[in-house]
């Protein structure tokens, strides 16, 4: 079972488990803005299990950038699906090849899936006739949230936004 962390200023901070969310709750550090139905059961008492908490102290989180694109981030970024055709995705590639002086950029990278992949080779674009569907470059701010949000619990939804899913309302905050 999970629980959503909020900072203190109602942003989405961590996913934790229920039983650390319930620790923090015990501790004094946090309090439960949402609870899932089934209890933790302890030899001595039933705790109600956390399924959205609320830090009591803002926790400041430096959000550094990553230098270079990862594969695990790039298939984030576009969503897993392939660049060229749009299918599901389990590959990265480089748009303009390394053999032909592409870099490992934001930029020249693209989630690709396997025909494609294999398909393209060490090929250009414009060999092929091939148009991207998509423009790469280097994801939004709200990429470097908890990849956890990607899949969010129901009970996680009015304290996350709509329209990109990952960022908090002030709806939701009041």
């Amino acid at each position: 079972m999970r629980a959503l962390v909020l900072n203190a200023g109602y942003e989405p901070l961590s996913v934790v488990t229920s039983r650390r969310a319930a620790v923090l709750v015990m501790r004094g550090k946090a309090s439960v803005l949402a609870e899932d139905g089934n209890p933790i059961v302890s030899p001595s008492a039933l705790i109600p299990r956390p399924a959205v908490i609320l830090l009591h102290q803002y926790v400041r989180v430096v959000r550094r950038r990553p230098s270079a694109p990862s594969r695990r981030g790039i298939l984030r970024r576009d969503q897993r699906q392939c660049g060229y055709c749009g299918k599901q995705a389990a590959t990265v590639d480089h748009v303009i090849p390394k053999s032909r002086g592409g870099d490992s950029s934001w930029g020249n990278l693209v989630a690709c899936c396997g025909p494609c992949n294999v398909r393209k080779g060490d090929k250009t674009l414009e060999q092929l006739g091939w148009k991207l569907l998509i423009t790469p470059k280097a994801p939004p701010h709200h990429m470097w949230l908890p990849a956890e949000l990607d899949a969010p619990c129901d009970a996680w939804m009015p304290f996350l936004g709509q329209s990109t899913g990952q960022q908090v309302t002030s709806a939701a905050a009041a």
